[in-house]
């Protein structure tokens, strides 16, 4: 769900970290043209899917934990467009990392992730997420992975390039983003 705010409301960026505080029950993200969006939660099977795709980052993690950050759903990142976007999963290159000041840590990141996934929910949009994927790569991300279970579909994503579409794939690699990592898809698209 989207709402336009008027021109004469526009979120300064704690106007919006205290929205989102005041109402942290709600997932809020802010449009680079100031639309709220308020993401709805997702069902078991979405959740569960999450909670695999996390489980393997995590194990990737630990055994290169010099390499970058992993974060889940609920990040924020302050964009270069000045969109504040959260995807399922992301992570960040352990010197750009590095290079924040406490402060900046402990809020919106500012700065765009250098991978990203979003999973493709019974109750997304998939040109919404086509349309963010786009907002990630054009803000700086390395690679973005677009997870629709329900078609057992993969799009990565790029810069510079076209949007690879991967049919029915059993794994996608992070390629030199995230070296010797392989996401096993087996998991993620079973339930279908």
């Amino acid at each position: 769900m989207q709402i336009k705010l008027p021109d004469s409301l526009k979120l300064q960026d704690e106007d919006f970290y205290q929205l989102v505080a005041a109402n942290k029950d709600l997932r809020l993200e802010l449009t680079y043209d100031g639309e709220l969006v308020i993401m709805s939660p997702t069902g078991g099977e979405t959740g569960n899917r999450n909670f695999d795709l996390i489980g393997q980052l995590y194990v990737w993690s630990l055994k290169n934990p010099n390499l970058g950050k992993f974060f889940d759903s609920s990040t924020g990142f302050k964009l270069p467009n000045g969109a504040t976007r959260s995807p399922d999963a992301s992570w960040v290159e352990i010197s750009r990392w590095n290079s924040l000041e406490l402060q900046e840590r402990k809020r919106f990141l500012p700065l765009c992730p250098d991978f990203a996934i979003e999973l493709v929910s019974e109750t997304d949009d998939l040109e919404d997420a086509q349309a963010k994927m786009r907002e990630y790569i054009s803000n700086g991300l390395r690679l973005g992975w677009l997870i629709n279970p329900k078609n057992k579909q993969v799009e990565i994503y790029r810069p510079g390039q076209l949007v690879q579409v991967l049919n029915s794939p059993t794994s996608v690699s992070g390629e030199d983003v995230l070296p010797g990592f392989i996401l096993d898809l087996q998991p993620i698209f079973d339930n279908f």
